[in-house]
This record gives C-alpha cells, sequence and structure tokens, in this order.
C-alpha cells in the first residue's frame, strides 16, 4: 500500500499552461454575487459546531493564506488579487505574517535601510496597503482572517531581556512572560482599534474581519520549542515548582530539565497554556472584538487540543509531503492507511467549529493533485467551517520566472509552498470552491467521537485511537473533552479495535465519497459534481452514477461541475478540469522524484490528461470548449450525442486543462 508510484513514462505529452498572476482563465464568481460584500450577514458567531452569521446564515469559508510582503500590495496590486481570488471561488483570505521582520514590508516597517530599535509602532504606509487591500476583499465578498502573533522579533528597545536570543514570536516564552504578554495585548489594542479609512471601520467594528487566532504554532507544550534562555527558564521553574507546592506534587531538587517530559510538568504546561490562552481572550474581549476566537494551531497532542477547550473554535495546520528545498518522500497521500480526514479527527473537538488554517500537500510532489478536491470534499463532509492552503504568495508583484516562491527567514523549503500558479493546486480551486461553499458534498448523516477521559489526556498519545481513525471517512470524526457531552453516534475507547478495518474500500455513510487505497484511486459522485482521480489510467475504466471515464494517462484528476442550480444531468452550463502533473521547464529530479536538482522555470508545463467521457446529461444543443489559460476558447472538441448522453474525447483535439460545457 505504501509502494512508490510508478517512474513516469517518458512519452507523456506536456503543454505550457501558465495561470496568469493577476486574473483567471474561468470565473465563477458569478454564482456567489449575493455574498458581496463581506459582512452583509452581520458579525460570525458560533451556534454549537458551525459558524453562522448574525442573520442565521451558515458561513463556511474556502480559501488561502496571504504571507509576509503578500499582504501589502499596491493599491492596483490589491484590486486585481482581490478580483482573481472571487473568480477562483475564495471567500477568505488569511493575513499571515504581517509582523515577520523578513519580510519587507511588514508591519512595523514598509522599507529596508533604517535601523527600528522596537516593534512599538505600525509603519503608515503598511497600514495604508493592509487597509486598501481589506477594502477590496471585502468589496468581492472576502472574508480577513486576522492574525495576531506569528513572527514577531522582539528588540532590546521592547522593554524585552535576552532580546537577541530570542527567536520568531518568542517561543515559547511569549506564552507566560509579563513583559511578553504585555506586548502582545498592546500590538492588538492597537491592531483591533486602528480604523480603516477605506471601510470607515475599526478591524474590531468591521464584520468583514471574521476571525483571528491568538498566536501561531507557539505552545509551551510543543517539545521542538526548547525551554532554556534565560530568565525565562528559571521565571519558569518557579511557577513549575509553586503549582506542583498548590497540587501536592513532588519535585525533584536541582534544575528542572523542561525537555523531560513526565505527566506532572505536561499538566503544569497545559494549565499554562490555558491561562495563557484565556488571559489573552478577556483581553481581545475588553478592547472590543466580537468574532470568533481561536487559542494556537499546532497539533500538540491531546494536552494541547485539552488546552483549546474554552476556546470558541479549533484551528489546526496538515501538511503532506514538507519538502525541504531539495527533498522529499514524494508519496501519494490516498494510497496511505490514514492522510487528512484521520489528522483532523484526533485534533477536532465535535462541540464546536473546526478550521484548517494552514494545508497543503507541498510542490514538487508530483501527485499533489489529489490534495485540493480530497480535502474540499472531507470538509464538507465533516461538517468543518473552513480551510485555507498555505500560502498563495510571499510576494505581491507580477508574474515570475516558474513557480516556486523565495528563500525567506533563512530557510530555502519555502520555495516550495507558493500555490498561486500552480495549476495542480490552485488549478482546481474551482471545484474545491463548489464541493465546499455550495455544499455539492452532503455532510455525514452519522457520527462517530471518543469520549475522553483524564487519564486520556495525559497518559495516551493521539495514535491510540484507531476505531475513530478508521470512522473518520466513515462518519463526522472527532474528540470529546472529559465534562463535555458525549454527543455522537458512535462512541469509542482508546485502543478499541476498528470496525470494518479491513475493508478495501473507505466508503462515505452517504456513498458519495470512496477511497481505494490499494488502486490509489478516489471518487467523489455526487449530483452536483462529478470527480475521479489518483491513477486512473490503471483501471479499464471508472464509473460513477452518470459517468464514465476511460483514462489513458497513468496519474490525473479529472472533475466535472455544474455552474447552475441545476444538477450536472439538468444543467446548461458546466466546467470540466483535468489535471495531473504540473512543473516548470527543465525542472530536473533524481530517478524517483525525492530530490530536485533544477528548480526550472516558466513556461509552466501540464501533462496532457488523455481520456475518453461519456456523460449521462439531458440538455440538448451542449458544446465542448477548450478554454486556454487567458480564458480564451482556443477551439470546439468534438461530442456525439448518444440519447441522453455525450461522448468525447479530451487531450487529443484542443488539449487543454479546463473545458466548458455550455449550450
Amino acid at each position: 500500500m505504501n509502494k512508490m508510484p510508478p517512474v513516469p513514462a517518458p512519452e507523456s505529452r506536456w503543454m505550457p499552461y501558465v495561470l496568469p498572476w493577476d486574473d483567471a482563465p474561468i470565473d465563477i464568481s458569478f454564482l456567489f454575487r449575493n455574498e458581496q460584500p463581506a459582512g452583509k450577514h452581520g458579525f460570525l458567531t458560533v451556534r454549537g459546531d458551525r459558524f453562522a452569521f448574525e442573520d442565521g446564515s451558515e458561513a463556511r469559508f474556502w480559501g488561502t493564506c496571504l504571507n509576509s510582503a503578500a499582504n501589502f500590495p499596491s493599491h492596483a496590486q490589491a484590486e486585481s488579487l482581490a478580483r482573481r481570488l472571487a473568480r477562483f471561488g475564495v471567500n477568505m483570505v488569511r493575513t499571515h505574517q504581517l509582523d515577520a521582520e523578513w519580510s519587507t514590508p511588514n508591519l512595523f516597517q514598509f522599507t529596508r535601510g533604517e535601523s527600528k530599535p522596537d516593534t512599538l509602532r505600525f509603519d503608515p504606509e503598511s497600514m495604508d496597503r493592509l487597509d486598501y487591500l481589506i477594502h477590496c476583499l471585502k468589496r468581492e465578498g472576502i472574508y480577513v482572517y486576522l492574525d495576531l502573533l506569528t513572527y514577531r522579533r522582539f528588540k532590546s528597545g521592547d522593554g524585552v531581556e535576552a532580546a537577541d536570543q530570542l527567536g520568531n514570536a518568542a517561543k515559547p516564552y511569549a506564552n507566560y512572560d509579563p513583559r511578553l504578554v504585555a506586548l502582545q495585548k498592546q500590538f492588538n489594542r492597537e491592531l483591533w482599534t486602528h480604523v480603516n479609512p477605506y471601510t470607515g471601520l475599526a478591524f474590531k467594528e468591521d464584520p468583514a474581519v471574521a476571525l483571528t487566532a491568538i498566536t501561531n504554532e507557539n505552545d509551551t507544550l510543543a517539545t521542538s520549542l526548547p525551554i532554556t534562555v534565560e530568565p525565562y527558564r528559571s521565571q519558569l521553574e518557579q511557577r513549575y515548582r509553586a503549582w506542583a507546592l498548590d497540587k501536592g506534587v513532588a519535585v525533584q531538587s536541582g534544575k528542572v530539565d523542561f525537555a523531560q517530559r513526565g505527566e506532572p510538568l505536561v499538566r503544569f504546561l497545559h494549565d499554562l497554556q490555558l491561562a495563557y490562552y484565556a488571559e489573552m481572550t478577556r483581553d481581545l474581549r475588553e478592547i472590543g472584538v466580537r468574532i470568533p476566537i481561536a487559542g494556537g494551531n499546532w497539533n500538540t497532542g491531546l494536552p494541547g487540543l485539552s488546552s483549546y477547550q474554552e476556546r470558541d473554535f479549533c484551528d489546526v495546520h496538515v501538511y503532506w509531503d514538507m519538502w525541504s528545498d531539495t527533498a522529499g518522500n514524494n508519496k501519494v497521500m490516498m494510497a496511505q492507511e490514514y492522510g487528512w480526514a484521520q489528522s483532523c479527527a484526533k485534533y477536532r473537538l465535535l462541540d464546536r467549529p473546526f478550521f484548517v488554517s494552514e494545508w497543503d500537500q507541498v510542490w514538487p510532489n508530483e501527485w499533489r493533485g489529489e490534495s485540493p478536491l480530497m480535502i474540499a470534499a472531507t470538509g464538507a463532509f465533516q461538517g468543518w467551517s473552513g480551510m485555507l492552503v498555505h500560502t498563495y504568495r510571499y510576494r505581491s508583484g507580477g508574474p515570475v520566472r516558474g513557480m516556486g516562491g523565495v528563500v525567506m527567514g533563512g530557510t530555502g523549503y519555502r520555495v516550495n509552498f507558493e500555490t498561486f500558479n500552480d495549476p495542480a493546486i490552485f488549478g482546481l480551486f474551482y471545484h474545491a470552491a463548489l464541493l465546499f461553499r455550495r455544499g455539492h458534498v452532503a455532510p455525514a448523516r452519522e457520527s462517530a467521537g471518543v469520549q475522553l477521559k483524564d487519564d486520556d489526556i495525559f497518559r495516551h498519545k493521539v495514535t491510540d485511537f484507531p476505531a475513530l481513525f478508521h470512522a473518520a471517512e466513515r462518519h463526522k470524526a472527532g474528540m470529546i473533552l472529559p465534562g463535555h457531552p458525549a454527543r455522537a453516534d458512535h462512541l469509542y475507547s482508546a485502543q478499541e479495535a476498528a470496525p470494518g478495518a479491513k475493508e478495501a474500500h473507505r466508503l462515505s455513510d452517504t456513498g458519495e465519497l470512496c477511497r481505494d487505497p490499494a488502486k490509489r484511486i478516489c471518487r467523489i459522485d455526487t449530483p452536483s459534481t462529478k470527480a475521479a482521480y489518483g491513477f486512473l489510467g490503471e483501471a479499464a475504466s471508472i464509473e460513477l452514477q452518470g459517468l464514465t471515464l476511460s483514462v489513458k494517462t497513468p496519474f490525473a484528476v479529472i472533475a466535472i461541475s455544474s455552474l447552475t442550480d441545476e444538477p450536472i444531468s439538468r444543467s446548461d452550463n458546466l466546467l470540466l478540469t483535468a489535471i495531473g502533473r504540473a512543473d516548470n521547464s527543465e525542472a530536473r529530479y533524481n530517478e524517483d522524484h525525492t530530490q530536485r536538482l533544477e528548480i526550472g522555470h516558466e513556461p509552466t508545463l501540464i501533462e496532457v490528461i488523455e481520456a475518453e467521457v461519456r456523460l449521462a446529461i439531458e440538455t440538448p444543443g451542449l458544446r465542448l470548449l477548450s478554454i486556454d489559460p487567458e480564458g480564451l476558447i482556443t477551439g470546439e472538441v468534438p461530442v456525439s450525442r448518444e440519447k441522453d448522453a455525450l461522448r468525447f474525447e479530451i487531450g487529443k483535439t484542443f488539449p487543454s486543462m479546463y473545458y466548458l460545457i455550455q449550450r
């Protein structure tokens, strides 16, 4: 099941397909016009395990992160960016890394040259650009997830001890040091009370600013963040000893080693995180912030999950194949025993909204085209509240030399994260937005959960719940904390055997989603979107209700969605997307594609997907139009009518990635 996919055949056909950086080949924003401007339904609220606006309408968010300098575009760039995102079906942007020192601009400094002694004031030019961006996004119906502490580098001028030894966001000391906490509160007050001159509203008064989180990937429970810098280490030891004395817990004499995470220490750090999130949330509420607030977003085990218990929603990050600058594993996710459905189930609390503020199957994994539809369909089925790909861009300028971002913050791996011009990721956003935002995939009929006990949290790992892991693709799945009511159709305990674990197919209880790990094929079969992705060329044919695919290309993603309120069978406007592998021209790898030798350059190339298609549809007079990256019709692909079905071939006459089926 974990075998490597075959090395691509040398005779594969490739063609240039360069997505425009400031426009979109297809525009589906007309389907969401009634959602403009963002905020028209009032402030976002929490209703049980879902988000809803003040007028009662349910809120679902599909979108992306803007990283560092991408949050500060020129006014003209902001207008084109907002239009482009709306045309792809995006309705939320996370303003990530606003405070990153290595970014130019950032919140504190718009240009380089002057050496700023502190991080106590916002740069007026940076704020003007952020303000105008939010104004443009709002106009297009796109909401904002406003980040707070992410990558800020505190300086000695901030009144911070040992500033030169603190890394980004002063992790993990910012979770408890009084001065660092006070600086965060000051930052938050100035940001949320700042009045945007283009909307006329302070950020706290603008319902288009819909979500926020206290900190990013910053948690004392994370063993990857050592606690060694003085005086912060000693300060924490004093607090630990006071906590232990109050709880009647014995602490050995001598210096406490925070790398040794026994149960008493983990319980203390858990309580510390609870207190930090509570203090910061109280301060935000006093400022006047009304929207849902998350604590953090890091997967630090069950203690970390429990530390979110009093926050409004759970936020996590999930990735597949985190390439370094040059190397990765290049594995297919759909062929594994567990994937994103299981990863998210173990960090989801069933009694509140669940949000994925970062996901990605990182380029240049050549099978990453499996991920956009997979996570969108999973999120719709699970009843998640939103998903944002990490990331869109690190800069806001014009076209680039091809796929691949920039070396920033001393890390080369960031070259792998930009998706704005990746046909295999962003190119599938149309269908993903329809699956999730328009509910083309139905929610699960039943739920499955683990009723956690106190001992489970501090003595078990998240991998100790095989029954829940198996249920995650069949039912809505998540965790239930101690003291919270058990509301699930199927309840499991730690290490309970997974029912039906040997089943060959992973089938949702709605029957709309199916994964075959052995064949490495997934299906999405709904009235308004039908899709198959994986190694379709290794099967004789792929059968969905009303759709038959005979695919010649080994790896492919083929999706058909109705662009009307009618199902596919009666629609007169449909989008067909066919994409598989995509890469830069002259990119070079080792034999099994696990090491990048040359990053390549523009133009971006896509593998031509060849397939015979039979689509059951009643609508007469339909044409199949090939669409190029600029949205131009390059030709009409021949179709034949067979009673109530169309037959055609893609990939031969006027090959493309996008095809419109229209009357």
